[in-house]
């Protein structure tokens, strides 16, 4: 990126990157959770959380029955965690209506379907200054200047770099290194691909220097902004559809999904789509306390996720909020499997 201003900048050309299929990864492919494994799996929650998720079960099955949005925002564990094959089931089987995450979502199912495998050893790797320094990461980099100049979204660039041959070779002529070759191997296992090629928005709400793909010299701020920002209006936009009732669902997003969430409700609100009746409910391990959300001395008052929403937009929209407390390898194939069971 160009600097004109008067302090010192790091030139990031003069990173050092290595092809990512000689990393090491704790995440392959026969570690995902296929629907199969899921359906047959036997996984544990408390008696009252899985009475939760059998509300929300059937408030996705219903709401969907209805023609009514169902949201999902995630973070990036549950891809890392081997769980993006339950998403694109769902995605394939029109249960959910728009998928978002956060950059370092797009990252781990960028990698899946690249090479089938994901989760970088980061101790090995940091203390040799190697980490996030793949030279592949560049690909997502120029795919999202493509859609930048192209007025796309940010998932949308990325899920037709995996999915567009055409597209694909446009990524590869800004590379122009000469030896650059793409091939994704694993695409059925991409969220990405899912969403794209079910005409399914990806939504992903980036940050600037949260992520790996910054670190490159192919990094574009205005490129990943942009797309992001047009990514922003389309998830604001399926919001608009909460008037008529609905589903949230936030995974493992402690920060962006809620903040998105509420930035997005305000907006429907302030042009007459008032969400109206929605469910909301978030998947995650921390201890939950309902009377400690109005409690600014509270250390739980201070997370998003279970203020917002859990308790303060759903009652703002004469909702109901749902707190599905526990490990998500075991909720999350739960509430998966009781999805599919109602239908």
């Amino acid at each position: 990126m160009d600097y004109s201003g008067k302090y010192i900048v790091f030139d990031a050309r003069q990173i050092k990157t290595y092809p990512v299929n000689t990393r090491v990864n704790k995440v392959k492919l026969e570690n995902l959770m296929t629907p199969e494994k899921a359906i047959k799996g036997n996984f544990k929650c408390e008696a009252s959380i899985l009475a939760k998720i059998q509300d929300v079960a059937k408030a996705v099955v219903d709401s969907r029955k209805n023609n009514k949005p169902v949201i999902f925002f995630s973070g990036a564990h549950l891809i890392k965690n081997g769980f993006g094959l339950l998403v694109c089931d769902l995605i394939k089987r029109n249960l959910i209506t728009l998928f978002a995450g956060n950059g370092a979502t797009t990252i781990h199912d960028f990698e899946l379907a690249l090479i089938g495998q994901t989760s970088e050893y980061v101790p090995q790797a940091l203390e040799k200054g190697q980490f996030g320094m793949a030279y592949e990461f560049a690909y997502q980099n120029y795919a999202v200047q493509l859609g930048n100049q192209n007025r796309l979204g940010y998932g949308e660039s990325l899920g037709k770099m995996i999915c567009d041959q055409d597209y694909r070779n446009k990524v590869l002529k800004i590379a122009n290194n000469g030896v650059s070759r793409l091939k994704f191997a694993h695409p059925e296992v991409s969220v990405l691909a899912a969403c794209y090629e079910n005409n399914i928005p990806f939504t992903a709400h980036v940050g600037i220097g949260t992520d790996v793909i910054d670190q490159h010299g192919s990094f574009d701020g205005c490129a990943k902004g942009g797309c992001s920002g047009r990514d922003f209006l389309i998830y604001t936009q399926e919001v608009t559809k909460l008037a008529e009732g609905g589903v949230v669902l936030n995974v493992g997003s402690a920060v962006t999904g809620p903040e998105v969430f509420l930035k997005a409700a305000s907006m429907a609100g302030n042009i007459g789509k008032v969400p109206n009746g929605i469910i909301t409910a978030d998947f995650d391990i921390r201890y939950y306390e309902p009377a400690q959300m109005t409690d600014e001395t509270s250390q739980n008052y201070y997370f998003r996720d279970q203020k917002s929403v859990v308790t303060r937009i759903p009652q703002a929209y004469d909702g109901k909020g749902y707190y599905i407390q526990g490990n998500q390898r075991d909720t999350f194939p739960i509430f998966y499997k009781t999805v599919i069971e109602r239908l």
